[in-house]
């Protein structure tokens, strides 16, 4: 009883100071957008901060964890957006949304997207967990969820995808 509280313990103390990451890149090696994201615990949710590069210039593009950790091919293998609670896709300002459902990063001239946000969804452990899943970069905008094009309430109509990577835990 003693040596399970005590696991626990050292459990709970290594999820408090481990770290999500994640190496955006092209496994095709067609589009040249590559970057990386980290995820930290604050009080109020996980920080998601990174920079993604090679984005068209001016254009939003949509980000989103999806469901599955593998990315082959073209980073198709990687599944829907990550929806446990089976919600449709919303903003992430939105109460219905995916818990994957990131919204957009907008490219600047040189097609740098920086990455800087709070989510009160998403966790390191249980069933929001996103170790293990992938965050994938699409070519176009998510219209999070607001237009009437068929695809909206699924997938923000955010087109293919331009990168993606496994979320992993990094350790500091």
């Amino acid at each position: 009883m003693i040596k399970n509280a005590l696991f626990a313990a050292i459990l709970a103390i290594a999820y408090a100071k481990q770290l999500g990451i994640v190496y955006l890149f092209d496994p095709m090696k067609k589009t040249g957008v590559t970057g990386d994201v980290r995820f930290e615990q604050k009080e109020d949710g996980i920080l998601v901060a990174g920079l993604i590069k090679g984005l068209r210039p001016y254009n939003r593009h949509g980000l989103h964890v999806h469901q599955e950790g593998n990315i082959s091919p073209s980073c198709l293998s990687a599944g829907g957006h990550f929806n446990p609670t089976n919600n449709s896709h919303g903003g992430p300002e939105d109460e219905e949304r995916h818990t994957g459902d990131f919204g957009n990063i907008k490219a600047d001239v040189f097609g740098f997207g920086q990455v800087y946000f709070i989510d009160k969804r998403i966790t390191f452990q249980g069933n929001t967990s996103i170790i293990g899943r992938s965050l994938v970069v699409h070519t176009s905008e998510d219209n999070l969820g607001h237009k009437t094009h068929t695809d909206s309430k699924i997938t923000g109509n955010a087109g293919g995808r331009l990168a993606c990577g496994v979320i992993g835990i990094w350790n500091n």
